[in-house]
């Protein structure tokens, strides 16, 4: 699919998170420069219950994905509630992704990752290095069953960016 057919699929279904996939404001960001304003929102909050509570909020907010993608293809191993990454793939060699879940927790987590890895290219999500997620303070910020889930999530999405077809 071309990016501006994938575009009015994932607009007339209402699919996008906080900042819409389309959104002019993260238009030309890369994929670290997107991580990086996350890092310095939750940077900014001295308190880690404070981000937790962003962190839940951001999902409380971000859209809810059809039921129709809720497949088990879908979902993400290792979560520890449902949890869904939804890729969409277009000509031009990019990849956007809705996600949801069913905790607000995984749900802002999955929904953060699916903003910062989409309308990136297959080699960019692939060459990503886990220890750029170091800026995030997971291990201060999530119990380690939701540290794993968040590193699943991750696994997937490069996935889909090393798939050769």
């Amino acid at each position: 699919m071309k990016t501006e057919e994938v575009m009015k699929i994932l607009e007339e279904n209402k699919i996008t998170n906080v900042h819409p996939v389309s959104s002019k404001f993260m238009d030309g960001w890369t994929i670290q420069d997107k991580l990086e304003s996350y890092i310095n929102i939750l940077n900014t909050m001295d308190d880690m219950m404070d981000r937790y509570t962003w962190l839940m909020d951001f999902g409380k907010k971000s859209a809810t994905v059809p039921e129709r993608f809720k497949l088990p293809e879908f979902e993400v191993p290792g979560c520890q509630s449902q949890t869904w990454l939804v890729p969409h793939f277009t000509y031009e060699d990019t990849i956007y992704f809705t996600a949801d879940s069913a905790a607000l927790i995984s749900k802002g987590m999955v929904c953060l990752l699916a903003d910062v890895f989409s309308n990136s290219t297959r080699i960019d999500i692939a060459s990503f290095e886990e220890k750029e997620l170091d800026g995030l303070n997971l291990d201060n910020l999530l119990t380690p069953g939701r540290r794993n889930g968040v590193y699943s999530m991750l696994k997937i999405i490069q996935g889909y960016g090393s798939r050769k077809d």
